[in-house]
């Protein structure tokens, strides 16, 4: 996939960390699976993924959570 920032390079699988600020909680979700412009840096993640890390957030800030450093879990 052509990456949609830069215009300039394709994307690679790789990894990145996704952070999610809500409501004063901060949740940073490391080695997640992504799409990676080799040009920009710029992460992509897949519907899949991005439907996980969502409802990973929701939880986190349902439970209290203020700080919290997670890796993610394959399926």
């Amino acid at each position: 996939m052509k990456c949609i920032i830069c215009r300039n390079d394709e994307t690679v699988q790789g990894k990145t960390t996704v952070t999610f600020e809500r409501n004063g909680m901060t949740l940073v979700i490391k080695n997640v699976p992504a799409w990676i412009c080799t040009n920009c840096g710029e992460a992509y993640v897949d519907e899949e993924i991005s439907d996980r890390l969502l409802k990973s957030a929701e939880t986190a800030e349902y439970e209290g959570v203020e700080v919290e450093i997670r890796n993610f879990q394959a399926a």
